[in-house]
């Protein structure tokens, strides 16, 4: 049920359009959402989109862009506010901020109070870690909350706020932000060599800096066994997020929101299974098979289907841990606890019984150019990533 271009306005047109410019797979899942919720999301997308790319610009220097990131909420509220002087690539956002503010305003007041608060809390957050690198675990569960944690929150209170969701779903802010935290740290860990090459660290010190004297020596050869090392211990405190993802995606009544949400999170871990005990995370990229993308986004379709897929790839992972991992112990716990949550169960566990693929051919397309997670992450870190970037 992919939305009907030529039934909407112009502004809307112009906000599908940049939708469609500046992400690729998130577009599809996106425009597949039923109703006026469909046209929420599509804005809270370039609204944060909009942030982001203030945020990644080098070219503003810090003593204009911190008050921009503070003050870019209010924005929303200036229908002439625009920002023409920006060389990233997704600058069209900023330059016809207009359009996407008017849109926002045209919503009802229940979204629009949702996208004007996350907005506010992420230029704040955003402009707390441009000045520091990621030190603590704690920083890093911080960083990601910032850039996905509330994505995901802000999401589940547009889904409840729609209707098609319980209240539940928006209220329980801690399942919500462990759905971007996973999606945020599956990214930070596949695009280390990619963040090295940009400058850009996100790696927690407290983690790498038992492996390296800087988190740049793990992409040397001689260092490939500790940087190994150092990546399966990140991995295994991603998977700690496995849990409330699955009780995340066990609420969710709608199909089309049911997809929306699984998919990042199916590809995610296929992912984090694919980077696991690998060097070449530190060689090159590591990215899921575009036809392994196309079968999961058809298979992950309701709350079974999901958890088969979960233990097929933790399972993928526990026969990979090498007894002389430093975090063998931490990494076999936390997949017996999701092991537990999602041991097969009932007719619907076999992917294979999944519902009908009443999925979009451009979801379909979308998953054949999928760049994996061009998702809620690195929407807003880069985003989304997350990949997104």
């Amino acid at each position: 049920p992919l939305c009907p271009q030529d039934s909407l306005g112009r502004g809307l047109r112009a906000c599908y359009r940049y939708l469609n410019q500046t992400s690729r797979s998130f577009a599809a899942v996106i425009q597949a959402l039923d109703g006026e919720l469909r046209h929420a999301v599509c804005i809270f997308y370039l609204v944060l989109r909009a942030l982001d790319t203030i945020e990644d610009d080098m070219t503003i220097s810090l003593d204009v862009k911190v008050p921009m990131l503070h003050e870019f909420h209010s924005y929303l509220y200036q229908p002439e506010w625009k920002y023409m002087e920006s060389k990233e690539k997704d600058r069209q956002v900023l330059e016809d901020f207009p359009t996407i503010s008017m849109e926002f305003r045209n919503l009802s007041k229940v979204y629009q109070d949702v996208i004007s608060d996350i907005c506010h809390k992420m230029g704040v957050g955003m402009a707390e870690f441009l000045e520091k690198k990621v030190d603590s675990q704690h920083e890093w569960d911080k960083y990601c909350h910032y850039v996905a944690g509330l994505v995901g929150i802000g999401l589940s209170r547009l889904f409840s706020a729609s209707e098609l969701e319980d209240p539940i779903v928006g209220q329980d802010t801690e399942l919500a932000n462990s759905m971007g935290l996973f999606l945020q740290k599956t990214n930070i860990i596949r695009d280390y060599l990619e963040d090295q090459l940009e400058g850009r660290e996100f790696w927690p010190r407290e983690v790498w800096s038992r492996y390296a004297k800087k988190l740049s020596d793990l992409a040397k050869p001689e260092n490939i066994d500790m940087a190994v090392q150092c990546l399966n211990e990140l991995i295994t405190n991603a998977l700690h997020h496995v849990p409330d993802v699955l009780t995340y995606l066990s609420r969710l009544k709608n199909q089309s929101v049911f997809n929306f949400c699984a998919i990042p999170q199916v590809m995610a871990i296929a992912t984090l299974a694919a980077c696991y005990n690998n060097k070449q995370v530190f060689r090159g990229v590591v990215k899921i098979r575009k036809g392994q993308a196309v079968t999961l986004m058809m298979d992950a379709t309701n709350i079974q289907a999901v958890k088969a897929i979960m233990y097929q790839y933790v399972e993928e992972i526990y026969q990979k841990i090498p007894g002389t991992d430093p975090s063998s112990n931490k990494t076999q716990q936390v997949i017996a606890s999701i092991r537990a949550m999602s041991l097969p169960s009932g007719p619907m566990a076999s992917r294979h019984h999944y519902s009908p693929i009443y999925l979009s051919c451009a979801m379909l397309l979308a998953a054949l150019s999928w760049q994996y997670l061009s998702t809620i992450s690195k929407a807003t870190e880069e985003y989304v990533q997350a990949g997104e970037n």
